[in-house]
């Protein structure tokens, strides 16, 4: 096991880590810009180092800064958490050459899944169903213009780097595509540094279907069952739950066994989760995600497993902790990120929290590094926290959900609470029935059926 761990990271995701990390009894090092050095996981750990000014490209993404917090802290191993660092290759092989563990997959595995053309290739060949599209990059000519006809509109155009709804556009017609190859590979340029695109049937009401799994490097993985992130605003996920109100036993198996199938002929190390969308009762493969998920809590919620500390169980040469047969799906959870943003434009509102209560009781989780008298900065995501419900059925989860929101407190910034606290109550949502444009729809006022 290791002795020391450095948590490259901030907020939440920081906390989470450093809470598993005291639980298997090993040393934390907290990481932290200027202006966080008033931060909860600042406060806890058992050592700090100042990583740099608040911009992220001088503190949590400044590689050197971090090796110097290893160097002088003593530190054997670093855990990414997840955005900043978390998906680098080259970070993760750094590490290495200073004799450093990096808690995550292999190197191989980061540059391989960052590719999404690269991605959706291994997946076809690994047995993973995809989404019906160009086999590599497309230049905006015929050959673009052949390849959508044959997939036949709509279609989505997709930044071959990166994620998170940039470099992705929509072409309902050969009119349109033009316009959105251009868009997109400039967008894709911008934000990764790399223009090349591709294409993908664009699917009509689908379901964002994601399958937590777990490996051990050796040939050994599981899956975890699957988490619903349908509800989304501008690709960004908002309401995550577990299992999915539309899949069976019977579906859940069958794509969770050939993940796992997968993950296993890839020899995969640490938790991953594979994306897809769920349509007509077909999967699509979008992704994987080589690091831990913001809503990994929905799944220790209904499975019992710690996926943090298994993580780093694993990356000091753990075995998995339970053959598949043993895993079970208890009950159902819910998660809602609950945001720093105004609930009707989503413009950020960071600011100093006045006053602060976090729900409580049965089955109510809150994943929050905030504290009264927390000044949310400008400079980073606008995360507040996580609030995530357990109930022994998704009615009871709900009702809990419904409840836990309308005692939760946070004052003097606005807050997105608002919104879930409508959500909540629809129809739509109490009966499982929406897809991944249904929140964008209701937000804008229109019919969501």
């Amino acid at each position: 096991m290791f002795d020391k761990i450095l948590i490259a990271n901030r907020g939440e995701i920081a906390l989470r880590i450093l809470r598993a990390c005291k639980e298997l009894g090993i040393s934390t090092v907290a990481v932290h810009s200027t202006a966080d050095a008033d931060a909860m996981h600042v406060r806890l750990a058992d050592e700090s180092v100042c990583i740099g000014p608040p911009q992220s490209k001088d503190s949590y993404l400044n590689i050197p800064a971090l090796l110097a917090a290893c160097e002088i802290t003593g530190a054997d191993a670093v855990h990414p958490g997840y955005g900043f660092l978390s998906e680098n290759a080259r970070f993760a092989e750094i590490l290495g050459e200073h004799n450093l563990h990096f808690i995550g997959p292999k190197a191989e595995h980061i540059r391989l899944m960052g590719d999404k053309i690269e991605a959706k290739k291994t997946a076809k060949r690994l047995g993973i169903p995809v989404v019906p599209g160009s086999d590599g990059a497309v230049t905006p000519d015929q050959d673009a213009l052949a390849i959508a006809k044959e997939i036949g509109f709509p279609v989505l155009v997709k930044a071959a780097a990166g994620g998170g709804g940039r470099g992705m556009k929509v072409a309902h017609t050969e009119a349109d595509l033009q316009l959105a190859l251009t868009t997109a590979a400039n967008e894709a340029k911008s934000a990764f540094g790399d223009a090349s695109v591709y294409l993908e049937k664009y699917l009509q009401k689908p379901r964002h279907i994601e399958i937590q799994v777990l490996g051990d490097g050796r040939g050994g993985a599981i899956h975890l069952g699957e988490r619903d992130c349908s509800l989304q605003r501008r690709h960004q996920k908002v309401w995550e739950e577990g299992p999915s109100p539309v899949l069976d036993a019977a579906a859940r198996a069958k794509i969770g066994n050939t993940v796992a199938k997968a993950m296993q002929e890839l020899k995969y190390i640490g938790v991953g989760t594979i994306e897809f969308l769920y349509e007509d009762g077909e999967f699509y493969f979008i992704e994987m995600n080589t690091r831990i998920q913001v809503e990994h809590p929905v799944t220790e919620m209904i499975t019992g497993i710690d996926l943090v500390l298994e993580q780093i169980r694993i990356a000091a040469g753990g075995d998995l902790p339970m053959s598949q047969d043993q895993v079970v799906i208890n009950g159902h959870s819910i998660e809602c990120r609950v945001n720093a943003e105004n609930p009707v434009s989503f413009r950020p509102s960071p600011g100093k929290i006045q006053q602060y209560h976090p729900p409580g009781g049965l089955g109510v989780r809150i994943d929050s590094a905030v504290y009264q008298g927390y000044v949310i900065p400008p400079y980073y995501d606008s995360l507040v926290g996580k609030l995530i419900v357990h109930g022994k059925s998704r009615v009871e989860c709900l009702m809990r959900l419904r409840r836990a929101l309308d005692e939760m407190v946070v004052d003097g910034i606005e807050t997105t609470l608002p919104l879930f606290r409508a959500l909540v109550r629809e129809p739509a949502i109490i009966d499982g029935d929406y897809h991944i444009h249904w929140l964008e729809q209701y937000l804008a006022g229109q019919k969501t059926d």
